[in-house]
């Protein structure tokens, strides 16, 4: 009998749950050799695909078979090992509540990178792993505090360190700088080569594919396509159209005034500030001025304190108090409620999407950051939600205001969170990674809506990106953070 070659066949697949399920039965069979992209735009359906192959929910028709038979363990559990979207963040290794990573006092109970790394001797065995991961370093710090980069870096190398035969990631490459993306590829490559590992990725951009991919599996409308060469995925390819017109510009630019009610030419003053963590040093005698009006690209490695930074522009950071830093010509901690910062600023970043856990519409959602809630806790008014609305439009999520929100795509949900931190029309935008998980064409809309409501008078933007061609065009500053030692 002719042995299969296959090691994970979908056939008519069809999950019982119909909030999980496809728009059409899934069929597809992944060879032995072959390494996968499952690639489409957001809300494609793609992670629905996932869940089929991995076997995370009952079917109600067909079938899914694998075949480990080389393998002495034949468990899907351990030769699969699948590393999500939100798994960047690590909200699977912690109990976490938003602004937990800046609270050292509620810290005791977080464990550390090496007590879920691996047991002390698989670490004895993993140190080319962890030196090329640059991980050492990071073994005695609670988990709670690593970087969006650095987290990604942790859970790759955790799951590369269980042996697996498939190891699926959706969109590795995100929250990493330029030198840890090469340092991934490198590793995913020579791993390849090696035959020892199966590699799927999830991607939502055709740039995200590497050379080393074999196949590409297609997923568009929730349904998913047949599998073709690399080659012949990229050349069927349309190029991204052209922005034509100016509609969404004038969308934005006829937007009323809201806020009248600060008066400083000095949006950000901080003066000689230091932030320490037990023996680290984050950020050492930073002085950073930002003026109304000015566009700021914050930049550096993953670890060099760009989300602290952030974490005090933001009211989050209990340190902020002990630091000399003025928000809006007001010295921090003379009287000013956290909520008085924040009604000024709209906000989005890795932490934000890692703790907003609300399944709640999607509307909600949006609507949340009219008060700077996680979760909505106020009745919107009527003209409110008006403006929740229109701002999902112009994001291109209208269509989902009733949605529940964990049921969204990562990019979807990412989406919702833009539109929470444009709606109340802040004077300050603080877009840490806002691009991450986004397709080609959204990345794209995005950017123009960075743009064009900075345009706008007064309006002050500090944005951090791994990727110089996420940069809007109306950047006019630069500040890097080298990462201290």
């Amino acid at each position: 009998m002719t042995q299969p070659s296959y090691t994970i066949r979908l056939t008519e697949a069809v999950a019982r749950n119909p909030q999980v399920r496809l728009a059409a039965p899934a069929s597809l069979e992944i060879n032995l050799g072959e390494h996968i992209a499952i690639a489409g735009p957001n809300g494609a359906g793609k992670s629905l695909l996932v869940d089929l192959m991995t076997g995370k929910y009952p079917l109600a028709a067909g079938r899914t078979e694998y075949i480990f038979d080389s393998w002495p363990d034949k468990t899907i559990y351990n030769n699969v090992k699948y590393i999500t979207f939100r798994d960047t963040y690590g909200s699977s290794d912690a109990n976490y509540y938003y602004q937990q990573r800046w609270n050292v006092h509620d810290q005791d109970e977080i464990p550390l990178v090496r007590d879920l790394l691996a047991t002390p001797s698989k670490l004895e065995q993993a140190d080319s792993l962890l030196d090329i991961f640059r991980l050492q370093p990071l073994l005695d710090k609670r988990i709670i505090l690593l970087s969006s980069g650095e987290l990604r870096k942790f859970q790759i190398a955790k799951a590369l360190l269980t042996g697996p035969f498939i190891l699926i990631m959706d969109n590795p490459f995100i929250g990493l700088d330029a030198n840890a993306r090469n340092t991934l590829f490198e590793l995913l490559d020579q791993l390849s080569l090696l035959g020892a590992l199966q590699i799927i990725l999830v991607v939502s951009r055709p740039d995200d594919i590497p050379p080393f991919i074999t196949h590409v599996i297609p997923v568009e409308n929730k349904t998913v396509q047949p599998k073709m060469t690399r080659r012949d995925y990229l050349a069927t390819l349309p190029g991204l159209p052209p922005a034509t017109g100016n509609e969404l510009e004038k969308r934005i630019f006829s937007l009323p005034y809201t806020h009248e009610d600060y008066t400083s030419d000095e949006v950000i003053n901080l003066n000689h500030v230091s932030i320490r963590y037990d023996d680290r040093t984050i950020l050492r005698d930073l002085d950073w001025t930002v003026c109304r009006g000015e566009r700021w690209a914050l930049s550096g490695e993953n670890g060099a304190g760009k989300s602290t930074l952030l974490s005090l522009v933001c009211a989050d950071n209990p340190q902020s108090y002990a630091c000399d830093i003025r928000l809006f010509g007001r010295r921090r901690g003379t009287g000013e409620s956290i909520w008085e910062i924040k009604s000024h600023i709209g906000y989005v970043s890795p932490e934000m999407h890692r703790a907003y856990l609300k399944n709640l519409p999607a509307l909600d959602i949006v609507a949340s950051g009219l008060h700077d809630s996680i979760g909505l806790y106020r009745r919107p008014k009527p003209e409110e939600l008006d403006t929740c609305r229109w701002w999902m439009e112009t994001f291109g999520i209208g269509h989902l205001e009733e949605r529940p929100f964990l049921t969204l795509s990562s990019g979807e949900q990412r989406l919702c969170l833009l539109a929470r931190a444009f709606v109340k029309d802040p004077e300050l935008l603080i877009l840490d990674e806002p691009l991450h998980g986004l397709d080609t064409a959204n990345r794209a809309l995005v950017r123009r809506i960075i743009d064009a409501f900075c345009h706008r008078l007064d309006k002050t933007l500090v944005m951090v990106t791994h990727y110089e061609e996420e940069l809007p065009p109306c950047i006019d500053h630069r500040l890097r953070l080298v990462r201290q030692h």
